[in-house]
């Protein structure tokens, strides 16, 4: 859309022209809308349709001010319109209902009616509603942050406004003074919830009157001259004042909520009757005949025609390849950073030592000096001296500024959705995150994490966010819940992002630097417990490096294979010594990196060995450990004298007095009587 915006839309003052392509555009999208589902009576496809008639007015206006030039765009699944009045073909919007191999939203990988350009920043969302106003956010954070003029449009229905993400994303925009447009796209109900169970306020933009920085606008959504005044007053507002606006628009829902629904179980003949009334399609269509800007036989052609350009795209997506099943592990994960001045993440350094806190810190800092384009934030991350709860990042602010570090709100999934979104606007952009002050505290964060982890995959390839988030993990600090619990198995089971768990202050600095270097995602689990413990301190050479999925072989032995990570590796290491002075030699192997893992070098141990014992700090039930048991039982079952044991944290919380947190968690006095019972078999 043009940046010369007219007084006010109206009838009159819009050209011929213009009036014959807004109301080709709307037929042809109608017609699409009222066509997917016979898709699905067809077993084609399009199992998934969110009909959008009766949001035409708002959905039209919204892509008409969008410039895929400057502009990012958040749909959300209703949004056919939105995309198709953005430019999207009616082809490209068949491909992606009927989930072909040339979708341009993803490729079939993603639900049908999800509509997406990435290349013209038309963004892949997931299922989730309201979620992507936090990657608007984050978007609209790096637009501020560069001097980019352009807009944030992030768009859903009213009742998503019941999620806190979107609480979050609103409250975040307007204490940052970013330029987002959330258009909320009100058309009374929720599936079959209806608004007044969502919010006590008939006007749910109203909820957020008293957010300084913020204006609120409404409209009515069902008018197609009202929804493009209001968007260009939006649009000119934020462009202008560089702050957020929310835009609600009034609409109907004239069909179900989508092709799984029946509305007419809980919405009654009467109001459903209603609702059609108000088609703005047909309200459109009287309006320009009323004022003679058209007659009957012209609008006939129009829709005459529409319904060629739709049979036509018919034809040619149904031509069009389906996905090759062959396909499936591509882009689960892009390739990482390639570690060249030590392969292997060895050395032979003998400097002095330095602390794992050090280690961490001074790698963070190298890194920003590196890449001017780094930024970090979190919880606590930027108080003056202060460096979050345990001082990793203590003078970071102080060298590199406040706009590339700074503390975030107390709230986890913003801090973890904004890098996703922030990420969106340039690919050289590196992101490290406190996802939260203690790794128990990540919860809140979990289901933008999810949504993170198959943005890739579900893209089919076209973005990745590059992010990196630090999680202070584990116990032996007397923390109890929520500061000495353990999440690296749950994490684990969640494909698409690397988890590394170093313990040693060289380890952590060599695979933070290939962590912040990588294109992707990796959860870098940080030992609290060791920050400052001379045991995990170590020599760290310069521009160290550790690739990911390469394990570690601490000490030698024979007798049995050790495998561990984090805070047992250290007292596993001192089980071992005392062992070897018994005459038993065991070989303790450092993960160092869980996702993807090494396991290999597991094997290989195992094979010499022929007996395995797996320590770690989390539940022995559904632990990480119960996997690489999996593995070595059904990769080296032929060279095991016996079976593979575990030691870790039983069924229960860690707790905080110090008697409980010592019977709960593994120490050097278990791991060894679990060596000799093993050995004894």
């Amino acid at each position: 859309m043009s940046s010369i915006y007219p007084k006010k839309y109206t009838i009159k003052n819009v050209d011929k022209e213009t009036l014959q392509k807004w109301y080709t555009t709307l037929v042809v999208g109608r017609r699409l809308d009222e066509r997917a589902p016979n898709y699905l009576k067809q077993a084609i496809g399009w199992s998934y349709h969110a009909p959008y008639a009766g949001h035409d007015g708002i959905q039209f206006a919204i892509g008409q001010h969008f410039d895929k030039e400057t502009d990012h765009f958040f749909p959300y699944y209703r949004d056919m319109m939105s995309c198709f009045s953005a430019g999207l073909t009616a082809e490209e919007i068949i491909l992606n209902g009927i989930s072909k191999a040339t979708d341009v939203a993803g490729g079939g990988r993603h639900m049908s009616n999800h509509f997406a350009k990435p290349e013209w920043n038309i963004h892949n969302v997931s299922s989730c509603t309201g979620n992507h106003d936090l990657h608007a956010v984050g978007v609209a954070r790096a637009m501020k942050y560069y001097g980019h003029k352009g807009i944030s449009i992030t768009s859903h229905g009213e009742s998503a406004t019941s999620e806190g993400y979107v609480y979050e994303a609103i409250n975040g925009a307007s204490r940052e003074k970013l330029p987002v447009l959330f258009v909320l796209q009100d058309n009374g109900y929720g599936i079959s919830v209806p608004k007044h169970m969502q919010t006590a306020t008939r006007k749910v933009a109203n909820n957020f009157a008293s957010f300084k920085n913020l204006r609120i606008i409404h409209c009515n959504g069902k008018d197609i001259f009202d929804s493009m005044n209001a968007m260009a007053e939006a649009k000119k507002h934020i462009l202008e004042k560089g702050e957020p606006v929310i835009l609600q628009a009034n609409c109907v829902r004239i069909e179900s909520h989508s092709n799984s629904d029946r509305h007419e179980l809980y919405r009654t003949e009467h109001e459903r009757n209603y609702v059609r009334e108000y088609d703005p399609l047909e309200k459109f269509r009287r309006m320009l005949l009323r004022y003679e800007r058209f007659t009957e036989e012209e609008l006939t052609a129009i829709e005459e025609n529409a319904k060629a350009v739709v049979k036509d795209a018919h034809k040619k997506a149904m031509k069009a390849p389906d996905p090759d099943p062959e396909t499936i592990f591509d882009f689960v994960m892009p390739e990482p950073y390639k570690a060249e001045k030590y392969p292997e993440g060895l050395h032979n350094y003998q400097g002095d030592k330095k602390k794992l806190v050090e280690a961490i810190n001074e790698t963070l800092k190298q890194e920003f000096r590196e890449n001017p384009d780094t930024f970090i934030w979190g919880q606590d991350v930027a108080n003056k001296d202060k460096g979050g709860a345990f001082n990793v990042t203590k003078g970071m602010q102080k060298e590199f500024g406040e706009k590339r570090v700074f503390s975030a709100p107390i709230a986890e999934d913003y801090i973890v959705g904004t890098a996703n979104g922030m990420s969106r606007f340039s690919d050289k952009i590196k992101l490290v995150i406190e996802g939260a002050e203690f790794a128990d505290y990540f919860w809140p964060a979990m289901e933008q994490y999810v949504d993170s982890s198959h943005d890739y995959w579900r893209s089919n390839g076209q973005f990745v966010p590059n992010m990196t988030i630090r999680l202070a993990s584990g116990g032996y600090i007397g923390g109890g819940l929520y500061h000495s619990q353990n999440i690296e198995g749950a994490l684990a089971t969640i494909p698409g992002v690397r988890i590394v768990y170093p313990t040693f202050a060289d380890d952590a600095a060599g695979l933070l630097r290939t962590a912040m270097r990588s294109k992707g995602m990796t959860v870098f689990m940080e030992p609290k417990a060791l920050y400052n413990a001379p045991q995990a301190a170590a020599p760290v050479p310069d521009d160290f490096e550790v690739p990911f999925g390469k394990a570690r072989i601490r000490r030698e032995g024979n007798d049995l294979t050790l495998v561990t990570y984090g805070n047992t590796l250290i007292h596993s290491l001192a089980a071992a010594e005392k062992l070897a002075s018994e005459g038993i030699e065991v070989e303790v192997i450092d993960l160092r990196s869980l996702i993807p893992l090494d396991k290999e070098s597991i094997l290989e141990s195992v094979k010499k060995t022929n007996k395995a014992l797996v320590v770690h700090e989390d539940k022995v039930f559904a632990g990480f450990g119960s996997e690489i048991t999996s593995i070595i039982m059904e990769e080296a079952f032929e060279y095991l004298d016996g079976p593979v044991k575990r030691v870790g944290s039983p069924y229960t919380p860690v707790g905080f007095n110090p008697i409980f947190e010592k019977a709960i968690l593994p120490n050097t006095e278990k791991i060894i009587q679990a060596v000799k019972d093993l050995l004894a078999y």
